[in-house]
């Protein structure tokens, strides 16, 4: 189950950790755009409030970092952002809803499957594809196929 565990602390955490790393340097380090770290801000999908500056710049603590990784993971396998604030809001309701998280991610995961599958069908078709024309520039008589279905 994904949880948003407490930030490391003393040497391991890293120069700056105390204060936080600017936005810029999040972004850098999650690999997401600004724009991202702030529209997942905006979209409801952080678990915890991030800290700010006396002057009101965001500072990214560690913990925020593993939460974005998660937000972008989930979005990359598909899942709607609707789906991440839902999920967002089990974690940071805290302990007692684990088995509905449980039910998300199971159902997250089923639907993840399914689109695995069919793109390994589709692989298939590719490699046949991939086999049917080495084979023929092999055989010397690629010229002589113009069809699309071959």
């Amino acid at each position: 189950m994904l949880e948003v565990k407490p930030p490391p602390s003393g040497p391991a955490a890293g120069p700056g950790s105390r204060a936080g790393l600017s936005i810029a340097e999040a972004a850098r380090r999650t690999g997401v755009s600004v724009h991202t770290l702030r529209y997942y801000e905006r979209a409801g999908l952080a678990v915890t409030t991030v800290d700010r500056t006396v002057g009101g710049r965001r500072r990214y603590q560690q913990q925020d970092l593993y939460w974005i990784t998660v937000c972008t993971r989930l979005r990359a396998t598909g899942m709607p952002i609707k789906t991440i604030r839902r999920y967002a809001k089990l974690v940071s309701a805290g302990p007692g809803n684990e088995q509905e998280r449980l039910a998300l991610m199971e159902a997250h995961r089923a639907e993840v499957t399914a689109k695995l599958a069919e793109v390994q069908e589709n692989l298939k078709l590719i490699d046949h594809k991939i086999n049917v024309y080495r084979g023929r520039l092999d055989a010397g008589d690629a010229d002589s196929y113009g069809r699309p279905s071959a």
